[in-house]
């Protein structure tokens, strides 16, 4: 059996999420791993739900449909009322702090609550809240290469967009200094 890593990204649309996860697959193809990429959301894009599962193997996936999750990244309430429990034993929950208002309460799961929001505010760019919330993930699940992810950035981001990456660098960064200063208070 090939070691892989089955993720849930979700919350409302504009919010990043699906951008978030071709961003992850897209690094993972750099990284010569085996992926998949599966979106899924509302019939309104801005406002309503949306969601995809990435899923990084080091070897083929059978099934990109899945129903248990080893990794969620939730970015609004009504995304960790639907996946909360999806996370398997031992899995990984990070969630945004000012969007979900109810905390998992989950013990057989490591929880990161991330003032992603927040942040990216303070560094001038609300568009920016999901690449530290892929930053947090990555430091506790490191997947995938930096240079990767800023790989798969030019992939992702249109071209018009590509002087943002230096920012989307600093928003990485930030996201795992965040989790690695949740985790030490918590070791």
């Amino acid at each position: 059996m090939y070691k892989s890593d089955e993720i849930i990204i979700a919350g409302f649309g504009g919010q990043g999420v699906l951008s978030m996860g071709q961003t992850l697959a897209y690094a993972a193809m750099f990284d010569n791993k085996e992926t998949s990429w599966m979106p899924s959301y509302g019939p309104e894009m801005r406002g309503g739900t949306a969601n995809c599962i990435v899923i990084i193997s080091e070897g083929p996936i059978s099934s990109p449909i899945i129903s248990k999750y080893d990794s969620g990244i939730i970015l609004n309430q009504p995304s960790m009322e639907k996946f909360e429990a999806a996370i398997k034993p031992g899995g990984v929950l990070i969630y945004e702090a000012s969007t979900v208002i109810t905390a998992p309460t989950r013990t057989d799961i490591t929880v990161l609550k991330i003032a992603a929001i927040e942040e990216a505010n303070k560094m001038n760019k609300k568009q920016i809240a999901n690449m530290i919330m892929l930053g947090a993930f990555l430091e506790m699940k490191p997947l995938v290469a930096l240079e990767s992810v800023l790989g798969a950035l030019k992939k992702v981001l249109p071209e018009r967009h590509h002087h943002t990456i230096p920012l989307n660098e600093k928003a990485i960064l930030r996201g795992k200094e965040m989790a690695a200063e949740q985790l030490n208070v918590h070791a």
